[in-house]
């Protein structure tokens, strides 16, 4: 059967400060279920705006749609991300992403769930970390 959810027919969500840094909203059109694994959200982080550290099980695309962002995986440097940009995080490689400190940033987040979890939250980042990117 075929499912059309309207445009505006869910609400956005404030990112939680648990799991995020700054001014962030989570639009989830759709979420995975046993016959759909795929998860995507878009997601809008304005500056200074970044998620924590975090890993995802089958991994993670990242789509930029807007703005200038930031990316990095452990042990690797931070690197800017703009429109029309593509991301692809490995399965479980520790990372994070979001605006920099002066320009906002959205993406489309894509991710596949397993064994009812799509990602696996950790540690904040730290003001240090995000600095480096500049």
């Amino acid at each position: 059967m075929l499912i059309v959810h309207p445009n505006g027919s869910q609400p956005s969500a404030v990112g939680p400060a648990d799991y995020f840094t700054g001014t962030v909203r989570v639009d989830a059109p759709f979420k995975g279920t046993e016959e759909a694994r795929v998860s995507g959200a878009t997601v809008t982080f304005e500056p200074g705006a970044r998620t924590a550290w975090h890993t995802h099980p089958l991994g993670q695309t990242l789509i930029v749609t807007a703005g200038s962002g930031l990316v990095q995986a452990l042990g690797q440097p931070v690197r800017s991300i703009k429109p029309g940009d593509t991301v692809w995080i490995p399965p479980n490689v520790k990372h994070w992403h979001g605006a920099t400190a002066t320009t906002a940033m959205t993406h489309i987040a894509i991710a596949e769930v397993l064994d009812g979890k799509v990602v696996d939250w950790m540690e904040q980042v730290s003001d240090e970390q995000y600095a480096e990117g500049f």
